[in-house]
């Protein structure tokens, strides 16, 4: 054998010997490993499916890399650290502050968000002006969060600063809401979240001194750790980074006497583009046509061409998912988009209750094609542990926000919820539908030869 293939042989084997890189085990296994948890900020089931800030970003890291992504969901703080330290995530991505019990378990990367803390009073007290007045009111964080942290290095400035921790079960905005305490510290993301729960919560200031959020990476994995460094570096220059974290919080709003207005104007300018589709699918589904065109509008404004945040498209705003499995190649294309909605809400239709009296099933399988069908379920089976008639959606509606109180959704099947939205979503559906019932000659086209399909009411609009 001659000298540089006996080199050559010998690198082979000792390449072959080298152990794997953590980068080159995700590869080869096809899956990226990602711990997480069940908050809004983090990773929760969407209308559309799983959805939140890590959990975006992780599904887009993983398919830069080529792997499918799975998510871990853990309980708490101690469980990420744990799986992280186990070697049975890759990365850790829950709105971390890397700080030295994390150190210890993981390499942080580079901080890809620098967010603003918050202190928070109630509506109708004084309003804090700077640190100063915090010595004055009962002052509550979250023990060992993030924000506590912030508030620990501030004292080595400001040592009159003192705080005590949330009450047990309870959040530091709703202690705030209830009174129990005049001030907070909140996390401004998580404040977007929050502050349709608590309408009465306001913004004093911000403290001077922002959090950072990073991922953690598994010990020992320095290919992996460059690998999100660059690939966050690419996406805060593309400006896809500032997109994804000023993503919409949910806040739908209430309607105006502004959006009748413009309710009004594409009932003249766009529907009649649409109407026979809209009653058409109506007909196919056994649906009322009217409630079909209310949801459409509530979703595009009826704009075939629209597209959320989150990726939905069309008239009825479905997901990539949603089209490929109702046929719809292109979602652009108003009639398919038009008639896959209805499809999909006489299937929704038929997994709620068939016992649930009129109007309120309707309402139901409406909430239930915004947030999904399974939280809807949850807030009917925490309805029926309060005492509340779990059929009624009066009574539903006002459980359905506490699907985003850790007290709560941890009680439930499918977790946290914006669930102040399918209650605003159903208001605005309702009222469309008003206004559509009120316009002269739309009248409603039922066909029920097919008495096994459920079919909505000629008049949804009563209560």
């Amino acid at each position: 054998m001659s000298t540089l293939a006996a080199v050559t042989a010998m690198a082979l084997l000792v390449q072959g010997a080298r152990p794997r890189s953590v980068l080159e085990q995700i590869r080869t296994r096809g899956e990226l490993r990602v711990v997480t948890l069940n908050l809004p900020t983090c990773y929760y089931i969407g209308p559309k499916g799983p959805t939140g800030l890590e959990y975006d970003l992780a599904n887009d890291f993983a398919h830069e890399l080529g792997v499918k992504l799975k998510i871990i969901v853990a309980p708490d703080e101690a469980a990420l650290r744990e799986a992280l330290a186990s070697g049975r995530a890759d990365i850790a991505a829950a709105q971390i502050s890397a700080d030295s019990a994390w150190r210890a378990v993981g390499e942080p990367a580079q901080p890809y968000a620098q967010v603003p803390q918050l202190v928070i009073y109630r509506s109708g007290e004084p309003a804090p002006q700077g640190l100063p007045q915090l010595q004055y009111t009962k002052l509550v964080v979250r023990a060992g969060s993030p924000q506590e942290a912030v508030l620990q290095q501030l004292q080595l400035v400001a040592p009159f600063l003192q705080w005590e921790p949330t009450s047990q079960g309870s959040t530091p905005l709703q202690d705030v809401a209830e009174g129990e305490v005049g001030y907070a510290v909140a996390d401004a993301r998580a404040y977007e979240y929050a502050r349709h729960l608590y309408p009465d919560v306001r913004v004093a200031f911000a403290l001077p001194q922002r959090r950072p959020i990073q991922w953690i990476v598994r010990p020992g994995a320095p290919e992996l750790v460059h690998a999100v460094n660059r690939y966050f570096a690419e996406l805060r220059h593309s400006g896809a980074l500032a997109r994804l974290m000023a993503h919409d919080s949910g806040d739908t709003g209430t309607i105006h006497y502004e959006q009748s207005r413009l309710f009004e104007l594409y009932s003249v300018q766009r529907l009649p583009r649409y109407r026979e589709w809209f009653k058409q699918a109506a007909a196919r589904y056994h649906l009322d046509w009217r409630l079909l065109a209310a949801i459409g509008f509530q979703e595009s404004r009826w704009n075939p061409a629209a597209i959320s945040s989150t990726g939905a498209a069309g008239v009825m705003m479905l997901t990539s998912d949603t089209a490929a499995e109702m046929g719809v190649a292109d979602r652009a294309d108003a009639e398919a988009s038009i008639f896959a909605g209805a499809r999909y809400l006489a299937q929704v239709f038929k997994m709620i209750p068939q016992h649930i009296p009129q109007p309120d099933r309707t309402w139901f399988a409406v909430a239930a094609y915004n947030v999904g069908f399974g939280h809807v379920e949850d807030a009917r089976v925490l309805a029926q542990r309060m005492g509340k008639n779990p059929d009624s959606w009066t009574a539903v509606s006002a459980v359905l926000p506490l699907l985003t109180i850790p007290r709560w959704y941890t009680q439930t099947e499918y977790g946290y919820a914006q669930g102040w939205q399918p209650v605003e979503y159903v208001s605005h559906v309702r009222e469309f539908l008003h206004l559509l019932e009120w316009q002269p000659g739309n009248g409603v086209l039922v066909e029920t030869a097919d008495t096994n399909t459920d079919a909505t009411v000629a008049n949804l609009s009563g209560s």
